[in-house]
């Protein structure tokens, strides 16, 4: 399977699919990377990273990560990874693993979800609030965007540190938005 940075961690990919070869789980390609599934859901995916090597739990934010091992990446609100930088890492965390991919398992199996975050839980930042006030027409193309596209640009703009930052990021996302589509979308059109 072919994987972002596989070749570096060619080892520590052996050694995780050997950790997990235990558990009655399929192991399938998704989205170009080494997935484990139980029962049609998806349990846990190996990723290589630039400076580790990552063992990301698709319903991690409902483990009890007793350890405290589990990392939030971006914006994910269900995922969680284990980071490792070497097979020793692997190795001496094995017995740690293996009781949170069991965990996971349980959880997939029970068919607990993370419940999404509205975007009312999300914080308009002031800049946007004032543009929209400005610019029906954006406002209502904003309205009309999914709950997953909003948070989307909610989360990017307000992720700016300085006033005049998120003023840029509107502007460029300005036609993205009139457009229909998401942030994460917004390399098929005028970003």
């Amino acid at each position: 399977m072919e994987m972002a940075y596989g070749d570096r961690w060619k080892k520590e990919i052996a050694a995780m699919q050997r950790v997990l070869a235990g558990f009655d789980m399929i192991e399938e390609c998704k989205w170009g990377k080494p997935t484990y599934t139980a029962e049609g859901k998806n349990i846990v995916i190996l990723i290589g990273f630039k400076e580790y090597f990552a063992l990301a739990f698709a319903r991690g934010a409902l483990l009890a990560d007793a350890k405290k091992l589990l990392v939030q990446l971006g914006q994910t609100q269900s995922g969680r990874v284990m980071k490792f930088t070497s097979v020793k890492d692997i190795r001496a965390n094995e017995a740690t693993i293996k009781a949170y991919v069991r965990e996971a398992i349980g959880i997939a199996k029970l068919g607990l979800r993370v419940a999404p975050k509205k975007t009312s839980d999300f914080v308009v930042p002031a800049e946007l609030t004032a543009r929209f006030e400005k610019d029906t027409r954006l406002k209502k193309a904003f309205d009309a965007l999914t709950p997953g596209r909003q948070r989307s640009w909610l989360y990017h703009i307000a992720q700016a540190k300085r006033p005049a930052t998120r003023e840029a990021r509107i502007d460029k996302a300005k036609p993205v938005i009139l457009a229909g589509r998401g942030f994460l979308e917004r390399r098929s059109g005028a970003l």
